[in-house]
């Protein structure tokens, strides 16, 4: 009996102390960057924040695209098609780079976002409003939703390298602009994000 209530003590002091051990706090997004680097290698979101704000200095910066919204006069119509994940992680964090180049690009204000992701609702709404279910005067027109002018299209690729425990993943993301009307392309960039890793024999 006295060998089990020790054996209980020695588990209640270990379980204790496990539990005693953890410790959070708030950092901030370079902070949790370099925190995520320790434990894996993988994209993280502030790759994709950082990605994101390069491909808008990069389109501020391109004079083909710039002399072409002169050209335009006005803001664009801008249609964001699904960014694709052409990496071989299936876990990559593709929504969130979707989320944050509509957000970026909306903050900008130099161009003017199609919801694509609502449309068909907004549809369903206004075909509803247009059965006789809604106050004629307050119904919404059938035909008048506008047109994008400018289609976005873009992909995540990434390339891995390793030997001998040290890996180096070289990640891509390629966007490129079109001209819905013409079928031009009128930009084209690329953000690299390369992220080194050393595995020893015992682990991490």
């Amino acid at each position: 009996m006295k060998h089990w209530t020790m054996l209980l003590v020695l588990s209640m002091t270990m379980l204790l102390t496990s539990c005693g051990s953890f410790k959070a706090k708030r950092v901030s997004a370079d902070e949790s960057d370099e925190l995520a680097m320790e434990i894996t290698d993988k994209w993280v979101a502030r790759d994709t924040e950082i990605s994101v704000s390069k491909i808008l200095k990069q389109i501020q910066k391109h004079r083909g695209f710039q002399r072409y919204l002169t050209k335009f006069g006005k803001a664009p119509k801008v249609f964001i098609s699904e960014i694709q994940n052409a990496t071989s992680e299936a876990y990559f964090p593709i929504d969130d780079m979707n989320d944050e180049l509509l957000n970026e690009f909306s903050s900008s204000g130099d161009f003017i976002l199609i919801d694509a992701a609502s449309r068909e609702k907004l549809l369903k709404e206004i075909q509803y409003q247009n059965d006789g279910m809604v106050n004629p005067r307050q119904v919404k027109s059938i035909g008048k939703q506008a047109g994008a002018d400018l289609l976005i299209f873009g992909a995540v690729r990434m390339k891995p390298k390793s030997r001998k425990g040290k890996t180096i993943k070289d990640y891509s993301v390629n966007i490129r602009m079109t001209d819905l009307e013409r079928g031009v392309e009128v930009l084209r960039t690329r953000v690299k994000v390369h992220k080194y890793s050393d595995q020893s024999s015992t682990g991490w």
